[in-house]
């Protein structure tokens, strides 16, 4: 017996589990390979970035009060804008997390009697309250935007026959979530966002397309904003913060829009010339930094899952040979058992917290109780070895994560254990 299956065992992770991921991983060379090429170019990508913004020292220094020239803040978004290819970007540490990020996009670049369309269907469960698809105070329909969509096709592909009849004459922005959320359809590529950007540009030239690029930073080695994007949004506590980031979201896009999301952020007449740092610069360079290869590290943690999970059965999205678009990977257990079971092994290797038992609770924001495993150093955060999953059919967790390989694959196989000791799989 290896010290390493050794460990895995004095961890509680029995034998046949771990000589199952060992079977896997032998057959995911090429794949990690491809992986650690694209981790290599966007590596590169943000140094030269960097590089070409003269960051400094100074850059990490504490700022407070208004936050009048802060140095490392004005110089984050500058790194940020070119690592996109854009022309500005607004990266702030008062952005609370993603769904807040597209809600000031939205806010900002809204105004009554325009209209909001998203083309890829449904949006992510928390949107639909900003948007007042749910009621709720404060909502863009409370203030006299309209809302429609264009469903997805049944292989979840873009419905290019029925996007034409949903944009009007009042049609401001067109939304796109790269990301499937708490949905079962696949994600999209940066390409098959490009191919729809284009076909809604050539209907309506003058349309804001803005994509919800959460959970897919640095997974290819183009952006949205590369295709055509005029606003590309994101937390910071997932890929693109690198684990380190404790709080925050970007929005990078054309110059017009971004200011306009400045005023929203903080009050027309200050705009972005306000607003201090309070002295997590250094977090966010270093884990904006780190973010290529912790994004890689996380997408072989998914890939790893979607081919176990793939040999015993279960129907996984995206599946175990397909290309991948972001982080997330998904696993239809049927019941909730099998979610709850999932979850509770995923917490149960975190770092921290891993006593803690994780059990469904009506979280604010979505429309059912939802579990959520999530032993991380900074709270929320799903670059971090996480899972979690509405309790609803079909039963599907939604897994992501892992600042490390290694602690992806200790996830994945502690997982099966659970389900192992619960039943619900044999070996």
């Amino acid at each position: 017996m290896s010290v390493i299956t050794e460990m895995y065992r004095e961890m509680g992770i029995r034998n046949s589990v771990v000589n199952l991921g060992k079977e896997i991983e032998a057959t995911l060379k090429e794949r990690f390979d491809t992986i650690d090429e694209i981790a290599e170019y966007n590596q590169l990508k943000v140094v030269h970035a960097m590089q070409k913004n003269h960051v400094s020292a100074a850059c990490f220094e504490y700022a407070s009060g208004y936050g009048y020239d802060d140095l490392g803040r004005d110089k984050l978004e500058k790194v940020y804008a070119d690592v996109f290819h854009t022309e500005s970007a607004l990266v702030r540490p008062q952005i609370t997390c993603g769904t807040h990020a597209l809600a000031l996009a939205l806010s900002a670049n809204l105004r009554p009697g325009d209209e909001l369309v998203s083309v890829a269907g449904k949006p992510y469960d928390t949107l639909e309250e900003v948007i007042g698809i749910r009621p709720s105070k404060g909502s863009l329909a409370e203030y006299g935007v309209s809302y429609s969509q264009v469903d997805l096709l049944e292989d979840g592909s873009f419905d290019f026959e029925n996007i034409p009849k949903a944009i009007h004459d009042n049609t401001k922005i067109v939304t796109i979530q790269r990301s499937k959320g708490y949905q079962t359809r696949p994600s999209f590529s940066v390409e098959q966002i490009g191919e729809v950007i284009a076909f809604v540009k050539k209907i309506k030239p003058d349309v804001i397309c803005m994509v919800d690029n959460c959970y897919g930073e640095f997974v290819e080695t183009i952006e949205p904003s590369d295709v055509g994007a005029d606003m590309v949004v994101g937390s910071l506590i997932k890929n693109p913060g690198g684990g380190l980031a404790p709080i925050g979201g970007y929005i990078a896009g054309r110059e017009e829009l971004i200011e306009n999301c400045g005023y929203r952020l903080t009050s027309p007449g200050l705009g972005r010339e306000v607003g201090a740092s309070l002295g997590v610069m250094k977090d966010f360079y270093q884990g904006f930094f780190l973010a290529p290869t912790v994004t890689a590290s996380a997408l072989k943690g998914a890939i790893f899952a979607a081919n176990i999970y793939e040999k015993l059965g279960y129907h996984v999205i995206p599946n175990g040979s397909e290309s991948r678009h972001d982080i997330i990977q998904a696993v239809e257990f049927g019941k909730p058992e099998g979610v709850i079971a999932f979850c509770k092994g995923i917490q149960a290797a975190a770092p921290v917290d891993s006593h803690v038992t994780p059990e469904p609770w009506a979280m604010p924001g979505y429309d059912s109780d939802v579990i959520m495993a999530a032993g991380a150093f900074v709270q929320g955060s799903s670059i971090e070895l996480s899972a979690d999953g509405p309790i609803k059919p079909p039963y599907a967790v939604y897994f992501q994560g892992g600042l490390t390989w290694p602690h992806a694959k200790l996830g994945i196989l502690m997982s099966l254990e659970y389900l192992v000791r619960d039943g619900i799989v044999s070996l």
